[in-house]
This record gives structure tokens, C-alpha cells and sequence, in this order.
């Protein structure tokens, strides 16, 4: 897999922003099939920064009702990144 394939989006709420300000952790969805060392070179590469850490969960989808139709959201994987002490990541640095 390619660094692009495996990060697929940062995740922007309320308490990744925290995390973000507090922590200098940042939160990506990633591929499912991704393991921590690819995630973690993967964010070097594109962000080119040094990562200290990186924390995967799986994010079970939400089962979702809109009258008599139930569905369901799909399945995904989050990791959390802590970077090195003295990096960043500005996603909206213009906003």
C-alpha cells in the first residue's frame, strides 16, 4: 500500500482539537488493513514530521433508523498520532 492509500482523512471534532492543543496528538481515519509502523511511516512521509507514537482502534458503524428502514454505517479504523515534541501539523492554518 501507497502512504496515500493508507491515510485517508484527519479527523477534525471537538476533542481531537484538544487533543491536538493539549497533547500534540493528531487523529487520521486510516485503512483498515493498516498496522501501526505503516501508519506511522506513512504520516512521516506526507506530513514529514517524526511521530513518537501512534494508537489504533476499531470504530464499530452506528446502526442508524430512519423510520421502518434500518441501516448501517460502515466500519472503520482511527489512529491516534503523537508527534515529537518540537512538531506540528497545521491543517487550516489560513482559516
Amino acid at each position: 500500500m501507497m502512504h496515500y492509500d493508507i491515510i485517508k482523512r484527519p479527523l477534525n471534532t471537538e476533542k481531537t482539537n484538544m487533543q491536538k492543543e493539549q497533547y500534540n496528538q493528531i487523529s487520521f481515519e486510516v485503512d483498515r488493513r493498516a498496522n501501526r509502523i505503516e501508519v506511522c511511516r506513512a504520516v512521516e512521509k506526507i506530513f514529514n514530521v517524526r511521530v513518537a507514537t501512534v494508537r489504533t482502534m476499531q470504530v464499530k458503524g452506528k446502526t442508524k433508523q430512519r423510520g421502518r428502514i434500518a441501516g448501517k454505517r460502515r466500519d472503520w479504523k482511527k489512529a491516534v498520532v503523537k508527534l515529537m515534541p518540537d512538531e506540528r501539523i497545521d491543517f487550516f492554518e489560513g482559516v
